[in-house]
C-alpha cells in the first residue's frame, strides 16, 4: 500500500494523485470547494457512494496498482466521479455524462 503524510492535512494520503484535472462541464458545475474536499477523501481512501464491489476493487487496486474510482455528491445534489488512472499518473473529476 502506498501511503504518505499530507502536508496540509492530517489525514494520511494513501493514493497519489498524480496531475489533477477535471473536465470543462465538472468545472462549470460543481464548486471549486467541494471538488477540492472530494479529492481530499479520495486519497485518503474515502471512496465515497460506490457500491460494495467498487469498494472491493478499489481496496485491491490500492494494493496491486489499478485505475481506481470514487463517486461524490455535491451538495446541491450533483453526482461526480473522481479516477485516478492505474499508474497514478493524473486524476480526473467528472461528471458521469463526461465519461
Amino acid at each position: 500500500m502506498i501511503a504518505e503524510r499530507n502536508e496540509n492535512e492530517n489525514e494520511e494520503v494513501r493514493v497519489p494523485l498524480g496531475q489533477v484535472v477535471a473536465t470543462a462541464n465538472a468545472s462549470r458545475t460543481l464548486p471549486q470547494d467541494e471538488i477540492i474536499a472530494a479529492l481530499q477523501r479520495h486519497a485518503a481512501g474515502d471512496w465515497g457512494d460506490v457500491d460494495q464491489e467498487d469498494r472491493e476493487s478499489n481496496d485491491k487496486a490500492i494494493q496491486h496498482g489499478d485505475r481506481l474510482l470514487s463517486v461524490y455528491h455535491a451538495t446541491d445534489g450533483t453526482k461526480f466521479w473522481i479516477i485516478t488512472e492505474w499508474d497514478r499518473s493524473v486524476t480526473t473529476v467528472l461528471l458521469p455524462e463526461d465519461y
